[in-house]
């Protein structure tokens, strides 16, 4: 049994995840259901009602146990290394109020694993794919809605989340959009005239109104399109096209920063164009092979030259 104070405190710790820090709502969730189950599991250990006093006590050698006990039940490492990761976030939180050392947690190391490296889409899938989208609906402005979409993940880089959630106070685009993104991380975007020019057919086609509060993406009903809409779209183009079940909507957007990055693009301006925190996260979506970094080192380093 968790005492009330602890439980007190980790909903406190949850409300400032979502409001100060900014983490979306299935990050807090995810991250309760992380803490909770290290707290069960810390309760076991110690076999008592858990309190703030507990966390305290926190050895290297219970820290241990858990993650042994968490890979016995089958927790993969890179959930482990995220439930590892909000567990140390809570405990140097709580440890700040209540004045304790939480260095036996915070030493603790995760498991390694392999990312996943993102796969692009070459350039001439990409142009397949934005024609084949309004193939997929008998509904013109259905059929123009789903291209608008698909268009704005290409052609601006952005999330499936970012594009829907777009509203009538953000029309009409212009040369640029603002987005409020990750982390409620907001970021400035160009928007090229394909994009444009989609977005606009499909209004002119849209049957429903479209106030400052409104989206603009609508379900056939009126209401907010549902991204499995898009993701289903995308699951029938890439049979009709032959692609690799790695061609998502998400896809699109690694496509986007590869494709920039190939023309030239710098690293950093497709940071902030991607909206990213770390500048590695981009370097992975990028997928630069080494020939043209070497060519790049070749071409600019003054030793090289």
């Amino acid at each position: 049994m968790i005492q009330p104070g602890l439980q007190d405190a980790l909903e406190r710790w949850l409300i400032e995840l979502g409001s100060v820090a900014g983490r979306s709502e299935k990050t807090v969730e995810a991250y309760r259901a992380d803490v909770l189950s290290f707290l069960a599991f810390l309760q076991n250990f110690e076999g008592d009602a858990l309190g703030t006093a507990h966390l305290a006590r926190i050895t290297t050698r219970s820290m241990r146990a858990w993650m042994a006990h968490e890979r016995g039940r089958g927790l993969g490492a890179r959930s482990m290394a995220r439930a590892l990761s909000a567990t140390k976030n809570f405990i140097t939180w709580i440890a700040e109020k209540e004045g304790f050392d939480p260095t036996a947690v915070l030493m603790t190391r995760a498991p390694r694993f392999a990312k996943k490296l993102p796969r692009p889409l070459e350039e001439s899938a990409a142009r397949s794919v934005l024609e084949t989208v309004e193939l997929q609906s008998t509904t013109p402005w259905v059929a123009l809605r789903d291209q608008a979409v698909v268009t704005l993940l290409y052609g601006c880089g952005l999330r499936i989340s970012e594009a829907l959630g777009l509203r009538g106070r953000d029309l009409p685009l212009g040369d640029s959009l603002r987005i409020l993104g990750k982390g409620r991380k907001e970021r400035v975007v160009p928007v090229i005239s394909a994009a444009q020019t989609a977005v606009e057919a499909y209004l002119k086609a849209n049957p429903f109104e479209i106030e400052a509060d409104d989206p603009v993406f609508r379900g056939v009903r009126g209401g907010v399109l549902n991204p499995r809409h898009i993701q289903k779209i995308m699951e029938q183009v890439r049979a009709q096209l032959g692609l690799p079940s790695s061609a998502t909507p998400h896809a699109l957007r690694h496509s986007f920063a590869t494709h920039l990055m190939n023309a030239g693009g710098d690293l950093r301006a497709i940071q902030e164009l991607l909206g990213h925190a770390s500048l590695s996260t981009t370097q992975a979506y990028t997928a630069v092979d080494t020939a043209r970094l070497m060519d790049v080192y070749e071409n600019s380093h003054p030793r090289a030259r």
